[in-house]
This record gives structure tokens, sequence and C-alpha cells, in this order.
């Protein structure tokens, strides 16, 4: 290939910073060395990259494709280097990078921080938001993550430990007069919030409902299950929810927890990964902690269902 592997670092500061002389201060380096290394890459893909406008510059359209990898590729190349045969957490200053709903982190992710904390207070964890969009393209955007937090049912052909168990449960506006489930009647009269689009197959719920001659009328939808108890407060909307997280909620946003006339079923959160992770020392310390900081949740609602 007879590339400068070093210019992917000076490719990848010109198209985000879109600035010579802001490319060269982040990478500590002068505006003629970059300038330079701006014209070989110039010359190595044939397009102009950065195309001045006034006195800002523009990224072409190749440029703004490369801009979309460029990151995984440094993300790769710092991680190929960082492999070592075996994993010592307490020395790592690694970043793992895990995939999960706001309604996953400040019960799970909150546990598996405090052992990351305690075991190796340099790893660093970053934590991004899983939707519906990501998780539909199927396994193969794993590769660019360390793991996915994901309940049983959704992805195929990608390897995977179950970790906790969690029940769907409803919410509704706190009222000091309140007793009792919800009848079948309110179910199917009042409107819901619903979390994803309701053909999810992670819904389970829905189709519990639906089977018991329930079909609920979503008048919102939302991919934020943290978002929900707010749009139910005050209001004559049911919510739907994961237990652990409508606990917390009940605690402080105006809403109680109440019971179907039926019941609505378990999920099964898992880490799932790409086979590519699978031999990999710090990934197998990652997997290990994920297991304990589940464990460390099981007197805190409903366990995994019995095989």
């Amino acid at each position: 290939m007879g590339v400068d592997l070093n210019l992917l670092v000076s490719l990848n500061a010109l198209l985000e910073e879109r600035s010579v002389s802001r490319a060269a201060t982040r990478l500590h380096l002068s505006q003629p060395t970059l300038s330079t290394a701006l014209s070989r890459l110039r010359r190595h893909f044939g397009d102009e990259l950065l195309v001045r406008t006034g006195n800002t510059y523009r990224l072409t359209p190749l440029a703004e494709e490369l801009l979309e990898t460029t990151g995984q590729a440094l993300s790769w190349t710092d991680r190929i280097f960082d492999t070592r045969p075996r994993f010592v957490p307490e020395a790592s200053e690694r970043e793992f990078t895990l995939v999960m709903s706001d309604a996953q982190l400040p019960i799970f992710g909150r546990a598996l921080a405090s052992i990351v904390a305690s075991e190796a207070p340099r790893v660093r964890l970053r934590f991004e938001h899983s939707t519906a969009r990501m998780i539909s393209p199927g396994v193969d955007w794993l590769r660019d993550i360390d793991a996915l937090v994901l309940p049983q049912g959704i992805l195929a052909d990608a390897p995977s430990l179950d970790l906790y168990g969690d029940r769907w449960v409803c919410v509704i506006a706190a009222s000091a007069d309140r007793r009792g489930p919800l009848s079948l009647a309110e179910m199917s009269e009042r409107p819901w919030v619903t979390p994803y689009h309701p053909r999810m197959p992670v819904l389970s719920a829905l189709h519990r409902m639906r089977q018991s001659g329930v079909e609920p009328r979503a008048a919102i939808s939302t991919e934020d299950f943290l978002a929900v108890p707010h749009l139910v407060a005050g209001s004559d909307r049911v919510g739907l929810m994961p237990e652990r997280v409508a606990r917390l909620a009940a605690v402080f946003e105006g809403v109680t927890i109440v019971d179907a006339p039926f019941e609505l079923g378990m999920l099964v959160e898992a880490l799932w990964w790409h086979p590519v992770h699978e031999r990999d020392p710090a990934h197998r310390w990652l997997r290990q902690v994920a297991v304990r900081a589940a464990n460390s949740l099981a007197d805190t609602a409903a366990p995994l269902p019995a095989e």
C-alpha cells in the first residue's frame, strides 16, 4: 500500500476540526507540518477534502464519508497496540464502549461502574444509548463497540450471556385514593405511553395484552424509558416500564406502580458482543465483571425465570 499510517491521525484531526490551524493545535504540531500532511492526503485520495469557503473550511462529500470511518479506524488501531497476552485491570487505561437503554443505565450500568471503579480505576466506560435504528441492522455493527445490553429475543447469531431478569409493570399518576389493579376496561380505554415501537419484539407485554383481549391505545411512544413517568404524571395515561426502573421513578416522579389483571411477562436482559472480541483478555474480564454486576442486583427485584 505504501501509505504512512501516521497520516490517519492527521486525517482524523483535519476532518473533525475542519481547520488546519485547529488540527495542528490539537496534535501539538506546526501549521506547516499539517499543511504538508493535507497535501499528501489530497494526492492520495485525489480529492481536496477541505475546501475554503470564506474564512472557514467545508468538507467535500468524500471527506464527509471518510469522517464516519476514521474515528473507528483509530479506535481499532489503539486497541490493536493495547492488546496484551493478559489483562491487568488495575494498570489498564482502556476504554470500553457499551450500548444500553436508559432503563438499564441506572440499574445495571451503575453496578458495573461501581465494580470497574473499584478494580480498574483508570479504565473508562463509555455508555451509548440503544435505539431501534441501531438494533435493526443486525450484528455487524457490534464490531465497533464492546458490548450491547439487550433483552433476549432481539438478536441472533452473536455470542451472549444472560444477566438479570425484570418484570414488565404499569405505572399511573400517583393518587391517594387509588386502590387495586387496573381493570381490563381501564387498560383498553386509557391512553398509553409505550417504549419503542409497539411492534418491537422486545415488547412481549403488548403481545400478552392482546392475547388477553386488550388492544392498548399508544398515544405516545418513546425510546427513553426514563421519560415515561414524566409523560404519565398528572395525566390519565398508563405507562409500560421494567419494574426495576419503575421502582426508582415511583419514589421521585409522581407515579405509582399498579398491577395488571394478568401477568405482563418477563424481560431477560443479556450481554451481546461480536465474535471478534471472544478471545480478547480484556473483553473476557469485562464479561466477568458484567456477570458480577448483574448478580449484585439479585436481591433488588425479579430473578431470572427458571429453566
